[in-house]
């Protein structure tokens, strides 16, 4: 299934934008991640280096991730 597909319309919005402005990471390229399997944000950061800056996309990388698995993050 396409991860887009599991998203509320809102967080469809801005798909190339910088989600994470820190780094400069666009919000398709962290969907992308998680839909490979990230299932944290410490994966997600690993794999983009989202969230490594100040952290302000932290709750927007958890919601993607809850969104996507189908799970509840903490």
């Amino acid at each position: 299934m396409n991860p887009l597909e599991k998203l509320p319309p809102i967080l469809k919005k801005d798909l190339d934008c910088n989600l994470c402005v820190c780094n400069e990471v666009i919000k398709i390229d962290i969907i992308e991640a998680i839909a490979s399997g990230a299932m944290s944000i410490e994966e997600v950061r690993r794999q983009t280096y989202a969230t490594d800056g100040n952290g302000c996309c932290k709750q927007q990388v958890s919601r993607l991730i809850e969104c996507i698995h189908d799970i509840e993050l903490l």
